[in-house]
């Protein structure tokens, strides 16, 4: 079974990455990065678990790999 990340894990990682907590709605976190005039929101809900699928929409809104978070984490 694959390794499970809390929100708390991915929002450190994310930070670490240059990413701002931006706002928070109910449970989801928004956090943003502009690199070379594009924007990245990543939103991550405020889990003690992030399921895999959920996980690899976050990297695909974040633009970073699974390798550059687990790295930061």
């Amino acid at each position: 079974m694959p390794k499970l990340y809390s929100a708390r894990q991915i929002i450190r990682a994310l930070q670490r990455l240059g990413f701002e907590v931006v706002s928070q709605k109910g449970s989801h976190i928004k956090l943003r990065k502009r690199v070379n005039g594009q924007v990245f929101s990543p939103i991550v809900p405020n889990h003690r678990e992030i399921v895999m699928g959920t996980l690899q929409s976050i990297l695909r809104q974040a633009g970073i790999t699974k390798e550059e978070l687990d790295e930061n984490i």
